[in-house]
């Protein structure tokens, strides 16, 4: 489904000239949406921003849209199918980005997969030599892949 410029500014209308944030709702801005409803749009000074940029709000869910549905690249251009990525890879490359230094929340999130779904992935490349479970001096556990990471840091041990 996209959203449409002329159903969104007939919601602004029929909602108060925008005080009642129907058309919020129907972007997906659910929370937005309720601060107009209790605030009157803002005083009516947000139902009339809203009014000079609904077209480009629509535009802008329109994208999120797409890209969410996995129809667009992060740079807002059609993704091209690639390959399954190895999840070892997609480590490494977390890794190389942030210095050699990955936690399992990053990795959780870059795979796409379980937080323990990426404790393991990370263990098994620990039990494989390529990584190194280390502490930081504020108790954080954090995995280091050594050829990625900086001389030093704040670890302990």
């Amino acid at each position: 489904m996209r959203y449409s410029v002329p159903v969104a500014y007939l919601l602004w209308l029929v909602s108060g000239f925008g005080a009642l944030g129907f058309h919020r709702f129907y972007l997906g801005k659910v929370k937005t949406g309720v601060l107009w409803i209790c605030t009157g749009g803002l005083l009516m000074v947000g139902s009339i921003y809203d009014f000079a940029t609904l077209t480009r709000q629509v535009e802008d869910a329109n994208l999120r849209l797409a890209f969410r549905e996995g129809r667009l690249g992060l740079g807002g251009t059609a993704a091209a199918p690639s390959p399954a990525e190895s999840v070892e890879k997609k480590i490494l490359r977390t890794a190389r980005r942030n210095k050699g230094v990955v936690t399992p929340g990053q990795v959780a999130l870059d795979c796409d997969c379980s937080l323990d779904e990426a404790k393991r992935a990370l263990e098994k490349l620990v039990a494989s030599g390529s990584a190194e479970l280390r502490v930081r001096s504020s108790g954080l556990i954090v995995y280091v892949v050594p050829e990625f990471s900086q001389e030093g840091g704040d670890f302990v041990l």
